[in-house]
């Protein structure tokens, strides 16, 4: 199962602005609005998991992650370690 990424956003720029910050580099992305990547390996999402968590307070964006198909889990502060921990158990190396 791949692991997938889903960042939303109701005011443009703002996903183009934090993906630029995480990956050092200005990326072209068609939607302003929306942005979906997906990981072969669900651990590798982690790292942009908490990219945003530690930025969120600079954009205005929701990020949300699927696991198992069609199953979409908001990433807040509240559930955030409780995700990673998951995401660890779930799929170890």
């Amino acid at each position: 199962m791949k692991g997938i990424v889903n960042l939303y956003s109701e005011k443009e720029g703002e996903i183009k602005k934090f993906l630029a910050l995480f990956f050092s580099e200005n990326l072209e992305i068609t939607n302003e609005l929306f942005w979906e990547t997906a990981y072969d390996n669900p651990i590798d999402m982690i790292e942009l998991i908490s990219c945003f968590i530690d930025n969120k307070e600079k954009f205005q964006i929701n990020l949300w992650i699927s696991l198992d198909s069609g199953v979409f889990i908001n990433i807040t502060d509240n559930n955030l370690e409780d995700i990673i921990k998951y995401i660890y158990e779930r799929f170890p190396n």
